[in-house]
């Protein structure tokens, strides 16, 4: 039965490091897209798929 609360403990104390780890990322800009947005411009919108008027 201890090791239940043991696998418990590590198991709450890995997805919390991961939790950190992501939130890190997040506010550090790690996700920004800067490039995207500034090529966009270069390629042409799908036209939609269906009889033209």
């Amino acid at each position: 039965m201890n090791i239940i609360f043991i696998l418990i403990g590590i198991s709450l104390t890995v997805a919390l490091t991961f939790l950190g780890a992501f939130l890190w990322a997040v506010r550090s800009g790690q996700y920004d897209d800067d490039y995207t947005p500034s090529v966009r411009v270069l390629f042409e919108d799908e036209s939609p798929t269906g009889p033209t008027p």
